[in-house]
This record gives C-alpha cells, structure tokens and sequence, in this order.
C-alpha cells in the first residue's frame, strides 16, 4: 500500500526521500497522517522518512497507528544487555509482533555524551552511520539524564552497535536503579558566567561512579548535574540528586562606565523598572549619578541583573560552587529542588576534586543503605528529616543549608549585636 502523505506535501516535501529503499509496503496510517496537518513540523514525517530506508520503522508506524485506534500501549520491558553490563539498555518487545514482526524488538541503547555536549561533525556523521547500520535510524539529543538516545534495536544488534561505537571511545550510560550519565553546560569552554570548570567537575564524578552507572546496584537513580552558575541551563537543582553550581562568595564585579552607558541608552526609568525593582532582595540601587549600588551581603545570586546587564555586571573573582542533594521530578512525594548542603567549595586543587569525590561516596553510600526500593535520595532526606542525613554524611549544620533562597528583604541582621547588647543591659538593671 502507498504511504499516507501529508495534506500540505510542499511543506513537508525536504523531510521525504525522494526512492523508497525499504522492502516492506507501509501500513495505513490515517491518525497519524493527522498530526502532520497542523503549523509544526511534525514527529510522524520524521518517522515516515526513517521508514524509507528501514523496516524496523514500517512497523513501527504501523504499531503506532494500532496504538492510536486501540488506546492501548503494547510494549512490555525485559532483560537485554551487552558482555560485562548490567545496565545502559532500554529493553522494549512488542506484544502484537505477529501483526508487526519487524518491529518486534525495539530496544533503546543509553550512551554517554561528551562533557558539555562537545561534539565534532565527524564523530556525529559515525555516530549515525553505525546507528543506520544496526538500529532504526531514531536517535533523541539528549535525554534528560544526558544520554544520547539510540532508539530501536534488535537484541542481537544491540551489542553489535555497543562493540562498534565502544571502538571509537563511547560508552553506556546508566539505565535502572543506578547512577545515572552526568550532564554538564557548556559552561567555561563558551560562556563568561562560569564560576568553575564544568567539564572536569562532570568527568571526574563519571569516572570515579562508572562501576555503579554499568551494575545497577542501587535504591534508585541518582543523577549528578553540574551547571557554571546560578542560572542553571541543565536544570541541575530540579532534575539532578547532586547538583554542582558554580558561584561566588565575594562582590559582584561592577564597571560603572558601562553600567552609565546602558542607563543612558535605555533610561533609568527602564532599569529602575527592569533591573532594580526586580531584584529579590532589594540589594540593587541606582544613584543620582547613574552609578549601581550593590548590597554584595544582601545579594542571592538569582542572576538577573547580570544577565539583563551583560557588560556591566559580572561574577565575583572568588569562585567555587554550591552542592545541593534531593532534586527530582514527581515521584513519591512530589516535585522537590535540591537543598543546600555544601553553600561553597573552591573547586581549585587536585585536593579539592577529591573532597568532591569523597562528599559524592558519603551520600551514595549512606542512601544505598537507608533508602528504601524505588526511593530517590531527596525522599530519603524528607523521610529521615535533614539532621539525620547530615550527620549521616559527616556535615555540620550550617544557616546557609536552605531549600531555596529568601524572596524578602524584611530580615534584617545588622542591628542583633546591639539590640543583644541592649537587652541584657535591660535585664541586669
């Protein structure tokens, strides 16, 4: 049967090939054909466009559509992996493989990615040409977790694939009760807002945890995250277990000719209205002589000035990072954002890397032990309650371990020593 097109052809017309090189006539697909109907581009033509070159995807369509009418989801999990592993793979097999055999078998392969996403054209061309060898030709950059994504193979091409790519320097990621590929920005190697160096943060977390990310052995998955600064690109404080986020503990860097150049090109009304106003903390002023006056002890690290006012504003000269534990998506107890634990670590020395290390195995290892089946770290600390957890880690209490930072500014600390003073002035007299 010819395949379905899509009601606007011209505008999906880059998206087809122009031959037809698979064997097997497609399925008819009518809902689907739907959902090329609208504004977007639509997922359904990338399938179809994989399907001409592939089987495996013919009947994926034709699944998909079964799917659609029945509403119903045929797919059930297993027990698939390569020489050495425990995890890193997706298992898929399909429950209606007599209507669909070449889609029968439709496993997913995890791969680590390169620190920051660093790619060169070559590595991906291969990347894809051993993809379109052994697997379906559907691959997603990146998931959540970080991996890249090899959507569709068969169990026996599954190690077929892993052996090729591992030739040429890639490796699984984690899939299951795990730790889980770590996911860095870009970070140092592009952006001015680094407070730290992402790339060997990411590296030496990955590596020191590669056993544990291969042999599931684990409550749950456990995620590291690690983004340069507070403006958190890889979602680290919500989606991560340990988020590593670069900072800094001394005054913001202010040039104040280029802080007058923008007032004049905008005006102070806007920056009033823009930059001050929407400070959290009302650590921002504008002087009289469009000069920024910053309240560095009020200061919350939210970002916004400094990306509002890229020239004028800039990090600190005293960088490190802050270690947050406990971010996660729905689970057992809802959404939740990492909690402060570590409010700063320079992040300079060899030595400091392994007190990294060390702080990374203190929490594994205490959540392998007290957490419960299915339980995320974060679940855990809400369960046991945050004193227990430190302790258990080998951490004092500090007023700086916070869930999220202050949105008022109606606390005030600079007059307690005298208010103290006097009061016990009151009493004794």
């Amino acid at each position: 049967m010819a395949q379905s097109q899509p009601k606007d052809p011209e505008r999906h017309a880059s998206y087809l090939p122009t031959e037809k090189r698979s064997t097997k006539p497609f399925h008819p697909t009518p809902m689907l054909d739907q959902l090329e109907t609208g504004p977007w581009p639509s997922f359904v033509t990338g399938l179809k466009r994989l399907a001409h070159n592939n089987n495996m995807m013919v009947d994926l369509l034709g699944q998909l559509e079964h799917s659609y009418k029945t509403r119903l989801g045929y797919w059930k999990g297993g027990t698939v992996s390569v020489f050495g592993y425990g995890g890193g793979i997706i298992p898929r097999f399909s429950e209606v493989a007599d209507k669909f055999p070449e889609s029968k078998e439709f496993h997913t392969l995890r791969v680590q990615p390169p620190a920051g996403n660093h790619y060169t054209t070559k590595i991906l061309r291969r990347l894809s040409d051993s993809w379109n060898k052994y697997g379906s030709g559907l691959i997603a950059f990146h998931g959540q977790t970080g991996n890249i994504m090899f959507i569709g193979a068969t169990t026996e091409n599954t190690q077929r694939f892993f052996d090729e790519i591992n030739e040429y320097g890639f490796d699984l990621g984690g899939a299951g009760p795990c730790v889980r590929t770590a996911q860095s920005c870009v970070g140092s190697a592009r952006c001015e807002q680094s407070n730290c160096n992402e790339h060997r943060i990411h590296r030496t977390l990955v590596n020191d945890f590669i056993d544990d990310m291969h042999r599931p052995a684990l409550p749950y998955k456990f995620k590291f995250k690690v983004s340069g600064c507070p403006n958190d690109c890889v979602n680290s404080i919500q989606r991560s277990d340990f988020a590593v986020i670069g900072t800094w503990r001394d005054d913001m860097q202010v040039d104040q000719a280029e802080v007058k150049a923008f007032v004049a090109g905008k005006g102070r009304k806007y920056v009033i209205d823009n930059v001050v106003a929407r400070c959290p903390t009302k650590a921002l002023s504008l002087n009289d002589d469009d000069t920024l006056a910053v309240d560095n002890r009020n200061c919350v690290r939210c970002m916004h000035c400094i990306n509002v006012m890229t020239r004028a504003l800039k990090p600190g000269k005293d960088k490190g990072v802050t270690i947050l534990i406990g971010g996660k998506r729905t689970l057992k107890i809802g959404d939740t954002f990492g909690t402060v634990v570590v409010p700063f670590m320079k992040l300079d020395t060899d030595a400091d890397y392994e007190k990294l290390k060390k702080l990374a195995h203190n929490v594994i290892d205490f959540w392998a032990e007290n957490g419960l089946e299915h339980e995320r770290c974060g679940e855990m600390i809400e369960r046991i309650g945050l004193v227990n957890f430190l302790e258990g880690i080998g951490l004092e209490v500090d007023p700086n371990m916070i869930v999220h930072p202050r949105t008022g500014s109606y606390v005030r600390m600079d007059g307690w020593d005298a208010e103290v003073e006097r009061l016990k002035q009151a009493k004794t007299g």
